[in-house]
């Protein structure tokens, strides 16, 4: 899969008509885009999804141009979380989930999805990108080299003082100093949490015996809920580090990852050059998009601590008017606009053309 390189980390547009819960400091700014010229047009009534919190900023700015041709719908979203979002839709409580991992293979066949119709498969669509920062306040220290190994030392709480010889073995002419290292987590059940946990355990598996989880496993440190709440534990603390979704990341220090002999930085191109690395994972229906990220590539700039976020919702709704908002509301989120203002507000990677045709054929069969 091939992406195009991605715009700058902008401000996103206030949008009054989009209901979210734990607003991000980053949602303000500038107004809503053109609207896509192959968006559906002339829907009405109220759209209701959960979940990531990861994706609230790339939502408000699909909603914004979705209402552009379709100003009778109401979009809700609540981004409580990956987790709470594919339990409210399995509920039926939610017509979508934003999702940063795919339902596994067993979720799916133990059911039940309350809102699809009997024996419907899933659509799931890649349709956010991102880096996950690894973000940390440490006073006279802007930036830090890393490998896995000590990463997961860290976060396991084997690493507990910034002065580690593995932390300065790194980082030559730093100067670390003897302060506590807090690791912050989220505390709620998270996609950002799994993508991260993942990472750790496909790159340093000897360090991190935890697995790739979505609660956090490991006691101490400090809790926080949200991408939101991390971000703003971590800036209000002294020696904190946690990680969080790159488009909140701009006012941090951050760390890079050793991928190979180098040394990345988080970037959305670093996670574009890692998502051509990536695999579709194989057994699922031909809705069904789910990607298997490859957390030991070595290409070059590649940055393989990055979640891929999905919009997930029925082949076949019970209800029909569920069924085209859902349509409508995706096809304007993987849209060739719909990305760009995405990657605009949101600092993501727009998905390749390639991508969007498989996801097109994907939306065209909900029902």
């Amino acid at each position: 899969m091939k992406i195009s390189r991605i715009a700058q980390l902008g401000a996103v547009a206030a949008i009054a008509a989009l209901t979210l819960a734990g607003c991000a400091s980053n949602e303000s700014g500038a107004g809503a885009p053109p609207a896509s010229s192959d968006a559906p047009a002339g829907l009405s009534g109220t759209l209701t999804g959960s979940g990531a919190t990861s994706q609230q900023v790339a939502v408000q700015s699909w909603t914004a141009e979705f209402q552009t041709t379709n100003p009778d719908v109401t979009v809700n979203y609540d981004p409580a979380g990956s987790g709470t979002g594919r339990e409210s839709f399995g509920s039926g409580a939610v017509a979508f989930a934003g999702s940063d991992r795919a339902f596994k293979a067993e979720e799916i066949s133990a059911g039940p999805f309350d809102a699809c119709a009997a024996g419907s498969d899933l659509v799931e669509i890649p349709a956010y990108v991102s880096p996950i920062a690894i973000v940390f306040t440490l006073d006279g220290v802007d930036s830090l080299n890393l490998d896995a190994a000590t990463l997961a030392g860290i976060f396991a709480g084997t690493i507990t003082t910034w002065n580690d010889p593995a932390i300065a073995a790194t980082n030559s002419g730093v100067t670390l100093p003897s302060t506590a290292i807090t690791p912050v987590h989220r505390s709620d059940k998270s996609g950002t949490t799994a993508n991260f946990t993942d990472y750790l355990s496909k790159t340093a598996e000897s360090a991190w015996t935890y697995g790739s989880v979505e609660e956090w496993p490991v006691q101490g440190g400090e809790a926080a809920q949200g991408t939101s709440g991390v971000a703003n534990a971590v800036k209000g603390g002294q020696g904190t580090i946690g990680y969080i979704d790159s488009s909140q990341a701009a006012d941090f220090s951050s760390v890079s990852v050793k991928v190979g002999d180098e040394f990345v930085a988080h970037s959305p191109e670093g996670a574009a050059i890692a998502l051509d690395a990536s695999p579709f994972d194989e057994g699922r229906a031909d809705t069904d998009l789910a990607i298997k990220i490859d957390r030991t590539t070595t290409e070059a700039g590649a940055y393989p601590v990055m979640l891929v976020s999905y919009l997930i919702g029925c082949a076949e709704y019970k209800d029909a008017a569920a069924a085209e908002l859902v349509k409508g509301f995706f096809t304007t989120a993987i849209s060739e606009s719909g990305q760009e203002s995405a990657a605009s507000n949101a600092g993501s990677a727009p998905i390749s053309d390639s991508l969007r045709e498989k996801a097109t054929t994907a939306i065209d069969a909900i029902k």
